[in-house]
């Protein structure tokens, strides 16, 4: 695996890749291992710096989703939702067929490997309360406000 990190204005980030495919983007509070980085994690890392500065709102990377096929449903439902945008779980477990899953949906959101790219902070409860998100409410919210903002 190839690593990168990349400070951002919600933190440090971890950047994985494979020879082939991001797969994973995860907020991390330190750097865990000194790999080398290659095209791949270099790439997302340029396209995160676009993001972070409101030139970028969709991203055009190789990525490679590892779950049961339950969550792969999930994750990709959630990248459908456009930037600045969000939808309820309840709204993701209907998209995908299963009205019921909603707690099934939240857990699915909460082991997404892809932070940012695959945009689970735009997930939001049924009453726009901000739950649930593996990095704290406080930087989903962050997030969010940081979408809505106009550049």
């Amino acid at each position: 695996m190839n690593l990168e990190y990349d400070k951002s204005p919600f933190g440090l980030i971890e950047i994985e890749a494979d020879e082939d495919s991001i797969v994973g983007v995860r907020f991390t509070d330190c750097i865990k291992s000194t790999k080398n980085h290659n095209v791949l994690t270099s790439e997302c890392y340029k396209q995160l710096v676009q993001y972070c500065s409101k030139k970028r709102t969709i991203f055009e990377l190789p990525i490679k989703l590892q779950g049961t096929e339950f969550q792969q449903k999930v994750w990709e439902e959630v990248r459908k939702i456009p930037y600045g945008e969000t939808r309820t779980y309840q709204e993701i477990a209907r998209n995908i067929g299963n009205e019921k899953a909603v707690r099934a949906v939240g857990a699915a959101i909460g082991k997404n490997p892809i932070a940012i790219i695959v945009p689970c902070h735009r997930v939001i409860g049924s009453n726009g309360a901000m739950t649930g998100y593996a990095y704290g409410i406080d930087k989903k919210e962050k997030l969010l406000a940081f979408e809505r903002k106009k550049a």
